[in-house]
């Protein structure tokens, strides 16, 4: 299936050619990091943070009404992200709106990890606490806002939910079940969930270099950089894209979902549960390991997560077979919305032509037999690219992104 329309909201900016910029730059963005306090809730950390206008936009959106005001902030942000999306693939302008649904099957999947901390969190619960709080608002919102009566489907995978999104609505496509789907996450972070991340040791503890504290495959890697963000794409059947002349940028050709069924938080030994997934994705879209352009790897910069990813990677292609590049050196971890940035950021790279470089990666680790993009951007061949995403508890996602194919010649 056709992707139609992208959109993102990250700490690299609101556009995806601010966050491409960044990217090719291979820059930190970490200027809007926010720590909490020596001792606050036990440890002491910081984070990528969007912008404050993010999530207060459409406060005053008509579909919305009031409901626009009584929002959580991540589902603001969500709800914002995805309606960028859709304008983007020019369906902004269908007769939309609370209350008046839209001709067509027309699916939204969308999902976050935390939820609505900042509801959940907060010392008083008034009338609107439940609609506010329920994991599928972010979903249900949306659907209310675009006028969308299919599906509308919460998931949550920690960190992989992004990735799930996309692949969950790429099915939904492919099963005859609708004919357009708006799929990602969003995220957003609080001192207690901050905190909480820093409580489980996976953040980084470089509080003196921020912006080069996120070093993915790197031997001096010490942990991730939590971050904030939202990115959703709009997946549309060939056949209905072509009927209305829409814009490709490209494809989604495969998807795979798994569990390391191992550890709450730590990936199965050697990456095993990560190569399944992968292998799974590349039967799903019919290619040869060969044909993969390269790999968009999640690389958290954990050490055990990263070298995991690394063994996987190699055990799928073979030693330093294809190039792979990691995008959190630049806009942290954005939880739940990773995986869709990370799709979007291969669609770029398609577009463009090049793999981006991973930032701040000095040296790779001795033990990984990768070819990670370092310095500058390299030239891409023409093929699919394998993006990668993983979560806690075990959770596994993998899909390949394709680029349009080209018309032939007289056709």
């Amino acid at each position: 299936m056709a992707v139609t329309g992208m959109a993102t909201t990250t700490p690299a900016g609101a556009r995806t050619e601010d966050l491409w910029s960044e990217l090719i730059a291979a820059k930190g963005t970490l200027a809007g990091a926010y720590g909490t306090p020596d001792g606050a809730h036990g440890v002491p950390c910081f984070a990528c943070r969007v912008p404050a206008a993010a999530t207060t936009e459409h406060h005053h959106d008509l579909r919305l009404g009031k409901l626009g005001r009584r929002l959580d902030p991540a589902t603001r942000l969500g709800v914002h992200t995805a309606l960028k999306a859709l304008a983007d693939a020019d369906l902004d302008e269908r007769p939309q709106g609370a209350g008046r649904a839209v001709t067509g099957r027309f699916a939204v999947v969308a999902g976050t990890a935390f939820g609505a901390s900042t509801t959940v969190e907060a010392p008083e619960r008034g009338t609107f606490f439940v609609p506010m709080a329920m994991h599928n608002a972010l979903a249900a919102t949306i659907s209310l806002a675009a006028g969308f009566t299919g599906p509308s489907m919460a998931v949550s995978a920690a960190c992989a939910t992004g990735a799930v999104a996309v692949g969950e609505g790429a099915r939904l496509i492919r099963d005859g079940l609708a004919d357009i789907v708006v799929a990602g996450g969003a995220e957003l972070l609080t001192v207690k969930s901050l905190a909480g991340i820093g409580a489980s040791g996976a953040l980084s503890g470089r509080h003196h270099e921020p912006l080069r504290s996120a070093r993915p495959f790197d031997a001096d890697r010490d942990g991730t950089v939590a971050s904030e963000g939202s990115a959703f794409v709009v997946l549309e059947s060939l056949e209905h894209a072509a009927r209305r002349g829409a814009r490709e940028y490209g494809r989604i050709s495969g998807y795979a979902t798994n569990c390391d069924a191992h550890h709450l938080t730590s990936p199965s030994p050697g990456g095993e549960g990560a190569a399944e997934c992968m292998r799974a994705a590349l039967a799903d879209a019919g290619i040869d390991v060969a044909d993969v352009s390269h790999v968009n790897a999640h690389a958290t910069s954990t050490p055990l997560g990263d070298a995991a990813e690394a063994q996987a990677i190699t055990a799928v292609f073979g030693p330093r077979q294809v190039p792979v590049t990691a995008n959190k050196g630049v806009t942290g971890h954005m939880i739940a919305a990773s995986g869709t940035v990370e799709v979007i950021t291969s669609l770029l790279s398609l577009a463009h032509g090049v793999v981006p470089p991973t930032a701040n990666t000095v040296r790779v680790d001795d033990g990984m037999e990768i070819d990670l993009v370092l310095g500058w951007p390299r030239e891409l061949v023409a093929g699919p690219v394998l993006s990668n995403s993983f979560g806690f508890g075990g959770h596994n996602a993998a899909l390949l992104i394709a680029p349009t194919p080209r018309p032939r010649e007289g056709s």
